[in-house]
């Protein structure tokens, strides 16, 4: 029974990394395609900063893609953000002019910003807590592979016909997709191969106060919560660091290193490979960390915290004159962003209740895009005047203050009448 089973829930979290693998892709293409897109459509880096802009304000409403999966179910609501995002992505090789791109990206962030909430659900689920930052990290796994997919394919798109096929391509591929979510995922309680006694097993090894509530989750109630702005501050203060990877980096290396296309396509992945190794690191610290009796909840703390010092590192890539030098601490960026924010993501299964942790990650989420957003505008607006360095320095400091906050703020739970 045991072996059947967790064969299930690995293949239930192998299905959301796929979607999560085409999710994070499509977001990254369009940094990656920037440099030729750019040029194509007349765009500046000031116009550029506003397409990325509309996304992160679409992709900030994932408070309510959270709120719809854990109102409808996990399987029709993300089923359906999917559905959304990959029409939305073939209409990109269409588009004629920045303000169309911006609309389209918009749109196609209120659907993707699906992601993360859906991923945590599933974790919650169908994962115990001492599986949760492993099962996590897996998933999580997706969003630097898909990112690092997004070289190559534009690269080889552009060479072979033009950036717009590569959207086309992403679209389509997105969309087999969702007929496989629709056709393979369940939930423990619709899953028809797995037994009552199946069902109870998975549920034991869960904390009592995480379990599903018969009210509907209630987002007012829950921003009232401490821990909600436990976890949501640090992910302002973490994300910018992703949107400047997915949004930014190319055009610097491209612009400020003498980076070409193929360059791009041979180096422009690195960052995100270094981002799969800490997807898994996070959790490994976490795990060890328990093993000497440090509770779930302080390891991803300290988790968080070891990558909030290793993106220490990340202040220096504009004082370098090597441009390998400055791809190597880029990529040391990857890794310690991963291995932080996939520790506060976690956090909410940990502390929240099964139908609120979509909603919870949502929120979060929501905080995490709206820095990506405030970020890339500044980008945008000041990187003529003042150059790349100072943002880079900034996301190493960013991510300290992130750890200070997350220290101080959130509570461990494990009353399940006592809101934290």
């Amino acid at each position: 029974m045991l072996r059947r089973l967790y064969a299930l829930r690995w293949w239930m979290i192998s299905l959301i990394t796929i979607g999560t693998i085409l999710n994070y892709m499509t977001r990254t293409m369009l940094g990656v395609a920037a440099p030729t897109l750019m040029g194509d459509l007349g765009i500046t880096e000031k116009e550029y900063s506003w397409v990325t802009g509309f996304f992160q304000a679409g992709i900030m409403l994932q408070p309510l893609a959270g709120y719809v999966m854990d109102l409808i179910g996990l399987k029709l609501g993300f089923g359906l953000f999917a559905l959304a995002w990959a029409g939305l992505m073939m209409l990109h090789g269409a588009a004629t002019s920045w303000p169309m791109l911006a609309a389209l990206r918009g749109f196609m962030g209120m659907a993707e910003g699906s992601a993360q909430p859906g991923g945590m659900k599933a974790v919650a689920e169908w994962f115990p807590a001492k599986e949760r930052g492993f099962a996590g990290g897996f998933y999580n796994v997706g969003a630097s592979f898909g990112s690092m997919l997004a070289a190559p394919l534009v690269a080889w798109a552009i060479l072979f016909h033009s950036w717009r096929l590569a959207f086309v391509i992403a679209g389509a591929a997105a969309l087999v997709w969702v007929a496989a979510w629709f056709r393979f995922y369940y939930s423990p309680k619709e899953h028809p191969r797995i037994s009552e006694q199946e069902r109870k097993h998975i549920e034991s090894g869960q904390e009592a106060h995480v379990a599903a509530s018969a009210a509907r989750p209630s987002i007012l109630s829950l921003l009232r919560q401490r821990n909600v702005w436990g976890i949501a501050i640090p992910r302002l203060l973490a994300d910018p660091t992703w949107g400047t990877l997915s949004f930014w980096v190319p055009i610097y290396l491209m612009k400020e290193r003498g980076f070409d296309l193929k360059h791009i396509a041979l180096y422009g992945w690195l960052p995100w490979l270094t981002a799969d190794i800490g997807c898994m690191v996070g959790p490994t610290i976490v795990w060890w960390l328990q093993k000497r009796g440090v509770s779930i909840v302080n390891g991803r703390r300290w988790a968080f915290t070891v990558g909030a010092l290793l993106m220490t590192g990340m202040m220096f890539v504009g004082m370098v004159d090597d441009p390998y030098t400055a791809l190597a601490l880029i990529c040391l960026g990857g890794f310690a962003h991963q291995t932080l924010s996939i520790s506060v993501i976690t956090m909410s299964s940990d502390l929240f209740r099964k139908n609120e942790v979509a909603t919870v990650t949502g929120i979060g989420g929501l905080c995490g895009n709206l820095g990506i957003l405030m970020f890339s505008l500044l980008i945008g607006g000041l990187v003529t005047t003042v150059g790349y360095s100072p943002f880079f320095v900034a996301l190493g400091v960013f991510d300290i203050l992130g750890a200070i906050w997350l220290w101080s703020v959130v509570r461990e739970r494990t009353n399940p009448g006592v809101a934290a």
